[in-house]
């Protein structure tokens, strides 16, 4: 079994790369092959509203036409078992270059059909793991949770079943005064880091483990 991880942050060593770093851990520990991708390493774009993908009879019907760093990963996609997608929240939703490969790799095999067809080639689990600054109660308060189940809804019509968990109110800088942030009790900040933090690795240990338990 195989199972990708999709780094979605510019930080190697984040929050998210460790959640990443941990799902994947759980995958390994029942046997899985894994590997973890960072989009910011990666020179592309997101969709460029070419629509050779949607051509009829044409050689890229169903693939992205486009040829660039992320073209060898959309192939190495459809030979795993198992997607693991991680970013922070950047102004209430992913990262730019987390939305711009999930257009790149969502898009191509979306039908515009009645149907609500799909040319993925298999049907395979994707894991969302969320992390943001904020606290848990933006989630509900902001409405967090309505903007990325439409990403959701759309992966889980595409490519399979879905999973996501939320890190929330996540430890940010190393010193906090360093910088401006009033806003924020560091204290409070790093008592959270020490006490939850472990707690979400867990979790997501266990969920990677859990996709390749199916």
């Amino acid at each position: 079994m195989k199972v990708i991880g999709i780094n979605g942050s510019p930080r190697k060593n984040g929050n998210t790369a460790k959640l990443l770093e941990s799902a994947l851990e759980g995958a390994k520990s029942q046997g899985s092959e894994t590997e973890l991708v960072h989009l910011y390493d990666l020179n592309y774009k997101g969709c460029i509203s070419c629509f050779v993908c949607k051509l009829k009879d044409g050689e890229s019907y169903g693939t992205c036409a486009v040829k660039d760093d992320l073209t060898p990963i959309l192939k190495k996609i459809l030979e795993v078992n198992a997607i693991i997608l991680g970013s922070p929240i950047y102004l209430g939703t992913a990262t730019g270059e987390m939305r711009s490969f999930i257009e790149r790799l969502m898009f191509p095999y979306l039908v515009y059909d009645t149907q609500k067809s799909t040319l993925f080639p298999k049907r395979i689990p994707i894991i969302f793991i969320y992390t943001m600054n904020v606290p848990e109660k933006f989630i509900e308060e902001i409405g967090y949770h309505y903007y990325f189940r439409i990403t959701e809804n759309l992966a889980e019509r595409v490519i399979g079943e879905t999973e996501s968990i939320y890190v929330t109110d996540t430890y940010q800088f190393d010193d906090y005064s360093k910088y401006v942030s009033t806003v924020f009790n560091p204290e409070e900040k790093l008592k959270r880091r020490r006490e939850f933090f472990p707690k979400d690795c867990e979790k997501a240990f266990e969920m990677g483990a859990s996709i390749c338990r199916k």
